[in-house]
């Protein structure tokens, strides 16, 4: 269905279906593997007609689950060229339809809330009740920025009184939305919704290591939207490339790995193309002196082993106080001890497994070289010996700078300690390294807060509290972990380019 010549009414694109007949949940063990061959191009499901193939398996239990056909460069240039075809009618239409179909997509996401997570849990491990939250949450982010969007406004200027000086919000164009495993949810919903909602068309690439869950919550919200609005490509990196190659795309967000995302900036930078990334993260946690020991021991936990410790801002480093450090690392190594690892579909499992076997062996290398170096396992240190991608949720005390499990991003259930003789060494050692996502800091001291939210060089400060925050707020990341505003009015903004405009009359003005 071509868009509609009336720009205040959106509609819908054809083949509109729910999850459960667009994408099935994990095969039995033993099992023919799903085949996931299609893509949304110009409003319509079409089969695939790459060659190439990516295998997918259970991260439970081994078991082939997908056979992913990506799109070649052919379906790309297509559908980029769709998305192209439609920029002019989508920017044209009224923002409150614009909103309007942003409200319809998130209605169908709650509505799918249970299948989605589902599929989530089975292409990931991820545990079921924070997936089946995390499409939720996806739906509500969607609903927030059919709000926020009918405010992003331009400005008027002090000019001539008699001409009229603006400066226009204008959308880029056509905008690449290039999205994680880890977190896809919330994720993709986030950037397309801005993206949509300020009146560009998109062209939409999930991860591969996340295929059907990606694929069914992209082909939800394409369903909302005029043809050529929302495309939706399955593929792999060669895909991706292809996508932030094409000299109409305007712009690329992307959330995903610090590799992939310099690539990516280096090939939009190279045609001029604007680039949002946030990347990866190595984030640490300060332990005071003063603290409650078990309540530290309880936010290290939460951070450092929440959905195996497979999120941009997992706590992977972390700093105790001299004072409180052995008290906190019992508590903490009785913890890790006593976590119910399992089946992430069963609601009693409080740790799932990693991804896939390609992160698994991260895990275990960067695990395997510091004890080699020294440093002491309290907890954990090894795969399980079961079939899937498990890995004991670990805690490593007298980790040293010159460990791959300080410097380098871990992205599994590991809390590589180090203990420091005052906040002011704690501070220093969590501020260096490649990345600069967030950092927290648990401190009984308003002077040391102060210290920590102004010294530490990261797109987000957290202060006694590991994860949690108000709506709408928003962070640049820093060095390798990215670069461009993340979150709420200034991804709007950054969604957007700035157009003055200066009218004057075409008849001259009376004496």
């Amino acid at each position: 269905m071509t868009t509609t010549s009336d720009p205040t009414t959106v509609a819908p694109s054809a083949g509109a279906a729910s999850v459960e007949a667009s994408a099935a949940q994990a095969p039995a063990a033993g099992a023919t593997p799903e085949r996931l061959a299609a893509h949304v191009v110009g409003g319509h499901v079409v089969d695939a007609r790459g060659t190439r193939e990516v295998v997918r398996v259970s991260p439970v239990d081994g078991a082939p689950t997908t056979v992913l056909v990506p799109a070649d460069a052919d379906e790309v240039a297509e559908a980029v060229g769709a998305a192209y075809a439609a920029r002019r009618g989508w920017r044209r239409t009224a923002p409150g339809a614009r909103a309007a179909a942003l409200r319809t997509a998130a209605a169908r996401v709650r509505e799918q809330a249970d299948e989605l997570g589902a599929l989530l849990t089975a292409d990931t491990g991820r545990l079921l009740t924070t997936s089946v939250e995390s499409a939720r949450v996806a739906a509500e982010i969607l609903e927030e920025a059919a709000t926020t969007g009918l405010g992003a406004t331009g400005r008027t200027l002090a000019g001539d009184p008699l001409a009229l000086d603006v400066v226009r919000r204008e959308p880029h164009g056509v905008v690449a939305v290039i999205t994680p495993w880890n977190d896809p949810f919330p994720a993709a919903a986030g950037l397309l919704a801005a993206a949509l909602v300020t009146g560009n068309t998109v062209v939409h690439k999930p991860s591969e290591r996340s295929p059907r869950a990606g694929w069914a919550l992209g082909r939800l919200v394409a369903e909302a939207f005029p043809a050529g609005v929302l495309e939706v490509l399955n593929g792999d990196g060669e895909t991706g490339a292809a996508i932030v190659a094409d000299p109409r795309v305007a712009l690329v967000a992307q959330v995903g790995s610090s590799a992939t995302g310099r690539a990516i900036a280096a090939a939009a930078g190279a045609r001029g193309a604007r680039v949002l990334r946030e990347n990866g993260g190595k984030d640490p946690i300060v332990v005071d002196a003063g603290v409650d020991p078990a309540w530290a021991a309880e936010q290290i936990a939460v951070g450092a082993f929440t959905n195996t410790g497979q999120l941009c801002t997992s706590v992977e480093r972390v700093y105790l106080h001299e004072d409180v450090a052995d008290a906190v690392l019992e508590a903490l190594a009785g913890l890790a001890r006593d976590m119910r690892v399992g089946d992430p579909a069963d609601p009693s499992t409080q740790l799932g497994p990693l991804v896939d076997e390609a992160q698994l062996a991260v895990v275990e290398q960067h695990v395997d070289a510091a004890v080699a170096a020294g440093a002491r396992v309290l907890a954990g240190g090894s795969r399980l010996e079961r079939p899937g991608a498990f890995f004991a949720p670990t805690v490593l005390d007298g980790c040293t700078t010159d460990m791959a499990v300080l410097t380098d991003e871990t992205f599994g259930p590991v809390a590589a300690v180090t203990r420091v003789p005052d906040f002011a060494t704690a501070l220093e050692l969590a501020d260096t390294g490649a990345y600069g996502l967030a950092a927290t800091v648990l401190t009984p001291s308003l002077d040391h807060a102060l210290e920590a939210a102004e010294t530490l060089d990261v797109g987000t400060v957290k202060i006694n509290a590991v994860f949690g925050g108000a709506p709408g707020g928003s962070a640049d990341p820093r060095r390798e972990s990215g670069a461009g505003a993340g979150y709420g009015p200034d991804l709007l903004a950054a969604m957007t380019v700035l157009k003055a405009v200066h009218l004057e009359t075409a008849v001259p003005p009376r004496p």
